[in-house]
């Protein structure tokens, strides 16, 4: 850590100073904007309080995507991190700086960067046990679970920021005593409360990545919404696992929150018991066991169209992860795997150890067995048309400035 993690540290911007929002100084995450309602090209900006700096202040002009600046890698990221600090919370740059300075309710945001690969994996061993409790009651985990950070390769084209109406996607389902499958809407539709972790300069084509030099290929985190449809997942995944049933969209918060940001808030790897195999040499590093996993608590709430006020379905913490962000990273590139700059991660859903901390329909009501019942009266087994989740999160440590990364929303349409 180091100046801008400062809890002392104000900002001439006043709004950056409300210890209940989501961007004071001490965050200055990366996103892409445009004014509402004009034809100027996207481009870089921090969101600093309720407003975005346009990085053209400090002379970095980065067109529509984030991806250069990606991949300039970690000194870069920091030396950039303590530039902006500084014009922001020095009062004899506000006259200048000022003028760079939009009203975040004036602006149109953008995904941050091209997504080039998307993966998603099964980090959220809570989540995991659930689920696999729903189909094998007596062994919940299947016997890889606990040696290898299990994943597979998603759909780019269909990732979109926040805000982004998402399509009830249509596949092929079975009932269980139906004799073929039938082709429509699905009935089971589905959030998923997960991280997305955004890769920095990569690797190169068959050269593996040491969890110990893992963190240095992160750029940054953002909420991530992987939603799902359940009932066509059911029908296709086997033998090959996840296809159409996920594929539709997945929806992605638009600011991200650099890991210099994230510092303060990091802690030990999941705990594993006395029964549950220590990590491969590969994927084990001290300082990742001791401090590579992030205690950020994350949100998903529900709002309907007969409920304008939203629903909290679910609180839990990515501190819950039985993979770290750097064993995952590796795990993806220790048989040679290329990644690049923009390429994003998910962590998958996560989920705790208690009920009110179930990061997806499918826990929350037991595969729809158990339909939850909402402040309004409505019930619900899974996801129906108009219905909107927003998924949030927040860093909050004593003696530092809390932090958080907006929001990841979407409504469903037909």
């Amino acid at each position: 850590m180091n100046g801008t993690h400062d809890p002392k540290l104000k900002s001439w911007v006043e709004s950056a100073n409300d210890p209940a929002g989501d961007f004071p100084i001490q965050n200055l995450p990366f996103g892409v904007f445009r004014r509402k309602g004009s034809k100027e090209r996207p481009r870089g900006g921090v969101a600093i309080g309720d407003q975005i700096l346009d990085l053209a202040a400090v002379g970095l002009n980065t067109g529509p995507t984030l991806n250069v600046l990606a991949a300039a890698g970690r000194p870069t990221w920091s030396a950039l991190r303590k530039l902006l600090s500084s014009v922001l919370s020095d009062v004899k740059f506000r006259k200048k700086i000022s003028k760079f300075l939009i009203s975040q309710k004036r602006a149109e945001l953008f995904l941050p960067v091209a997504i080039g690969d998307y993966s998603d994996f099964y980090t959220g061993i809570y989540h995991a046990q659930n689920a696999g409790r729903m189909f094998r009651p007596d062994n919940p985990l299947l016997p890889n679970y606990h040696w290898v950070p299990i994943g597979y390769h998603g759909r780019a084209s269909s990732i979109v920021v926040s805000g982004t109406p998402v399509a009830r996607p249509s596949g092929q389902t079975k009932a269980a005593d139906a004799p073929a499958p039938v082709f429509g809407p699905s009935k089971r539709l589905d959030f998923e409360l997960e991280l997305g972790f955004v890769i920095g300069p990569g690797n190169a084509l068959g050269k593996p990545v040491p969890v110990s030099k893992a963190q240095d290929q992160i750029f940054g985190v953002v909420l991530f919404n992987d939603w799902s449809a359940r009932d066509i997942q059911a029908w296709e995944y086997q033998p090959l696992g996840p296809f159409l049933g996920k594929s539709f969209a997945s929806t992605m918060s638009p600011w991200i929150v650099t890991t210099e940001a994230l510092e303060p808030f990091r802690c030990a790897a999941f705990s594993r018991s006395a029964d549950q195999p220590a990590p491969l040499p590969y994927l084990s590093a001290k300082s990742d066991q001791k401090n590579g996993n992030l205690d950020i608590q994350l949100e998903a709430h529900l709002r309907t169209r007969k409920m304008p006020r939203a629903h909290c379905l679910a609180r839990c913490n990515f501190r819950h992860s039985y993979w770290t962000p750097a064993q995952i990273v590796t795990h993806h590139a220790s048989n040679g795997c290329n990644l690049r700059p923009g390429d994003l991660l998910g962590s998958g859903t996560i989920s705790g150890p208690t009920p009110d901390a179930l990061g997806s329909m499918l826990e929350i009501t037991q595969g729809g067995k158990n339909p939850l019942t909402l402040p309004n009266g409505e019930t619900r087994a899974f996801l129906e048309d108009g219905d909107e989740v927003i998924q949030r999160g927040r860093c909050t440590r004593e003696g530092f400035v809390p932090i958080g990364f907006g929001e990841a929303r979407g409504t469903i349409r037909k």
